[in-house]
């Protein structure tokens, strides 16, 4: 009788262990009674389960990365390019991450190949590179649609590396140095214009002022002198220049 009642108590005390359940905080627990989900999703904390008429599945709540591999894609202009991309993803219905999707991880990643496959198919080089931003945005509104019936929320979606062609790279870098080029040249004619401008001032000026010429030649003579090593031939016409000088400054006093 002891043995019997040492078994029993034994049996009791499995059975009441296999039917506690601890459900981590970024956790919740789906409990499957018979084969049918129980409507009520269990909490983190320590739970309890009917052995043998209840099953538990836990569900992870957390943002899951999921790389994406690069693959090869044409371009709607016929390019040839290797993308790589990465999704952030976390599950919003535990219930329907494990009825409606056997394996939700392996569903979303190929969806989300996919996606990335027939918005960068549709797009053509120049606006991949330079709208990134928006080719983005329209993935992860596909995506989202896509995967909400698996109760799963797509945070984000990002483009986040592009190979192009040999070929392409070095067309491209030659295209760049051209455009440097052209900036360059425009800058420099802008510069002469503006030149030209304050010369054709400057000899109107001298025009109307004649002794200014004479003044302005006196001036690059005492530059010239600053340097003591310089030797300074006087022009023929550089004593008219002084005569002109004496004469003007007579006349202003």
């Amino acid at each position: 009788m002891p043995a019997a009642i040492i078994i029993i108590v034994f049996v009791v005390v499995v059975l009441l262990i296999s039917s506690l359940r601890v459900i981590n905080q970024y956790e919740r627990g789906v409990v499957f009674q018979l084969g049918k989900v129980e409507d009520k999703v269990r909490e983190p904390g320590l739970r309890f389960i009917i052995p043998i008429i209840e099953q538990m599945r836990k569900v992870s709540l957390r943002i899951v990365t999921l790389p994406i591999e690069s693959q090869k894609i044409i371009t709607k202009d016929n390019v040839s390019i290797d993308v790589a991309a990465v999704a952030y993803y976390q599950v919003s219905d535990p219930v329907k991450s494990i009825v409606e999707i056997e394996n939700v991880i392996s569903a979303t990643y190929q969806i989300a190949q996919t996606t990335i496959r027939n918005i960068v198919g549709q797009t053509s080089l120049d606006d991949i590179l330079s709208e990134t931003v928006a080719i983005n945005e329209k993935i992860k509104t596909i995506l989202e649609t896509s995967t909400e019936k698996w109760g799963i929320y797509i945070s984000t979606v990002e483009v986040k590396d592009i190979q192009l062609p040999d070929t392409m790279q070095r067309a491209m870098a030659k295209q760049a140095e051209a455009e440097r080029e052209k900036r360059a040249k425009i800058i420099a004619a802008e510069g002469e214009q503006l030149s030209a401008t304050k010369l054709g001032q400057a000899a109107d000026i001298i025009a109307a002022h004649p002794i200014a010429l004479q003044l302005r030649n006196l001036q690059v003579l005492n530059d010239i002198a600053v340097e003591k090593n310089s030797t300074i031939i006087f022009p023929a016409q550089f004593m008219d220049t002084a005569k002109s000088v004496r004469d003007f400054l007579a006349k202003e006093k």
